[in-house]
């Protein structure tokens, strides 16, 4: 693994356009923490007048504003090297000086709320508050769930701690924790690590991918006691906040903070049950055609059209997601070639480097791109995946004022599924060798498999773990074990779940955003909808005016603007139509 003095330079991101330097930061820190220090000031003005609840809000978003490129640049810098010191303290007071703004503005919401509803109305009908009427009817909608100010201080107080989960995780993950080698292809040798275990496992050396398998799982379940643990104290925190606030579950809760309709959840599992007899069907395909008696849980990633499997590099991965993304207009291939010569991009692993990949926008700068690339095939489609992301923050930065400009997780997803589905699209057009488009169709349906059924599994066990916890039941190791077991056997009928495959929650760092990932699945959803209607009509500005949106209206609302109904099961189920018809395409070129 290099280290990061090894990486070309034009291969790394430029933290200097956020802040040109650590001192540049500190004056940042100091003045980010002065407008803090402004924020009590506002308290007991806010119902006075339209005007005053708008200057109240102007000084509370101006201190988030600051704070929040405060604390950005230190997560930035820390995801480079989770183990330098000089990032984790700068990281530390940054996150410190967030628990301090929550807490100065705990009074916030209630005291919005303690304004008469009818006279919070008329407020509202005033032009000046345009820019919040979004904002203070949310908060509006949250009153059942909202408690006085005290109440709401201390809950603003404990959410430094509530990171007492996911930041221990982090640590052992990405920086403690130690993988052995394992036999490549050649025979030789080789360095087992996070980024180099999705490229390993994809191998066509059944002997590789299964080495890989075993001891990169095994490592984990070393310390499987320990990770259930933190993952137990996760969940519980989640509940807490739950029981506190007066929501039904931690479902409930985490869906209600996005306006999206717990039915939006339950007819995604739903019709994922009711398609596993597809999920069946091209796993006896994978098994057939792979030549095994039995379909192993390491057998799953690798493609099933051998010949095809070849490296990509990121120059041609950046050709590929241009040419894909073509449909989305010049404005959008504009800014991609921005993307690829401003370093926004930190492409290759380093030691220390946060693992997997991530998009993260900053508001008046531009948006940051993380991967692990290892040039895989699949790393191409992560790099459609994150741009995608960043284009969505930059459409939204650019169209929306700070407070709307911040898009929630369900509509995050969407944008950046449409780029990998447009890829897809675009390859399975214009390749014309029957066996490179199997491998494409076998990809196609890996998207299904990964990001639609599997996600929807993670959303599953999530949901039962939080949902054992509030009924009392202990998150042992053995307990989540055999929840994680019994949907790998609902999900993967006809392999064999090894396992080791027990386990496998224990590396998903999303879990500890509870309820994040069934957006995965809902996007895909939706994404295979949008890419249909933008290259049938050849008109993607819809698309693009939902990109714009930013935050400035709730998800549900948002997706209809690109022509999407997600509460409408038809969306899901007519992603299922398109699995089946690549499936029986793919079976047609392999099965002849």
């Amino acid at each position: 693994m290099k280290l990061r003095n090894e990486i070309d330079k034009a291969l790394t991101w430029d933290l200097t356009q956020i802040f040109a330097d650590d001192n540049a930061w500190e004056e940042a820190y100091k003045q980010a923490a002065a407008t803090v220090e402004t924020i009590p000031a506002i308290k007991g003005t806010l119902g006075k007048s339209a005007a005053d609840l708008k200057k109240g809000l102007d000084v509370l978003y101006d201190a988030m504003h600051k704070a929040e490129l405060v604390y950005v640049y230190t997560m930035l810098r820390k995801s480079l090297d989770n183990g330098d010191a000089k990032s984790q303290e700068m990281s530390g007071r940054a996150m410190m000086l967030f628990t301090k703004l929550s807490a100065a503005a705990s009074f916030l919401e209630p005291e919005i709320l303690s304004i008469d509803g009818d006279v919070l109305a008329g407020y509202l009908a005033d032009p000046c508050l345009a820019g919040y009427k979004h904002i203070v009817e949310d908060i509006d909608r949250a009153r059942p769930h909202t408690l006085d100010e005290e109440k709401e201080k201390m809950l603003a107080l404990l959410s430094e701690v509530s990171s007492a989960a996911d930041e221990p995780f982090d640590m052992f993950e990405s920086v403690d924790m130690a993988f052995p080698t394992i036999k490549n292809e050649k025979g030789e040798e080789v360095q087992l690590s996070h980024g180099s275990f999705g490229a390993y496992r994809e191998s066509s050396d059944r002997n590789v991918r299964k080495e890989a398998f075993e001891k990169y799982f095994g490592e984990f379940n070393k310390y499987i006691n320990t990770l259930s643990a933190i993952y137990g104290n996760s969940v519980k925190f989640d509940n807490y906040y739950t029981k506190v606030r007066g929501y039904e579950t931690a479902c409930h809760r985490a869906l209600f903070a996005s306006n999206v309709p717990v039915s939006v959840y339950d007819n995604l599992v739903n019709s994922l049950h009711n398609s596993l007899p597809i999920m069946k069907r091209y796993l006896e395909l994978r098994k057939k055609v792979l030549g095994l008696d039995e379909l192993h849980m390491y057998d799953l990633y690798c493609p099933i059209v051998a010949e095809c499997d070849s490296k990509t590099t990121f120059e041609e991965a950046k050709q590929m997601v241009k040419e894909a993304c073509a449909p989305l207009g010049q404005r959008y291939l504009d800014l991609l070639d921005r993307a690829y010569n401003e370093r926004w991009i930190d492409v290759y692993e380093t030691k220390g480097k946060t693992t997997g990949a991530y998009s993260c926008g900053v508001y008046d700068v531009h948006p940051y791109v993380l991967l692990n690339y290892s040039e895989t095939f699949d790393d191409a489609f992560t790099l459609a995946h994150e741009l995608g992301h960043a284009m969505h923050s930059y459409f939204s930065s650019e169209k929306q004022d700070y407070a709307n400009h911040d898009y929630k997780i369900f509509v995050a997803e969407v944008a950046s599924t449409v780029n990998e589905v447009l890829m897809t699209r675009h390859l399975l057009a214009t390749e014309t060798d029957p066996a490179k488009k199997a491998y494409l169709l076998n990809h196609f349906l890996e998207g299904f498999r990964t990001t639609v059924f599997r996600q929807t599994l993670f959303a599953e066990f999530e949901r039962k773990a939080h949902d054992l916890n509030q009924q009392g039941v202990p998150l042992t190791a053995q307990t989540l074990n055999k929840v994680y077991r019994e949907l790998n056997e609902l999900y993967y009928d006809g392999a064999v779940v090894d396992e080791l495959q027990d386990i496998e929650w224990a590396r998903i760092p999303h879990f500890y955003r509870a309820f994040y990932v069934y957006q995965y699945a809902t996007a895909f959803c939706a994404s295979v909808s949008i890419v249909s209607n933008i290259l049938e009509t050849g008109d993607a500005s819809k698309y693009l005016e939902f990109l714009a949106t930013g935050g400035s209206d709730y998800p549900i609302n948002e997706l209809k603007i690109a022509g999407i109904d997600m509460t409408d099961p038809a969306v899901v189920n007519n992603a299922m139509k398109e699995m089946d018809k690549a499936l029986t395409e793919l079976e047609g070129l392999l099965l002849k």
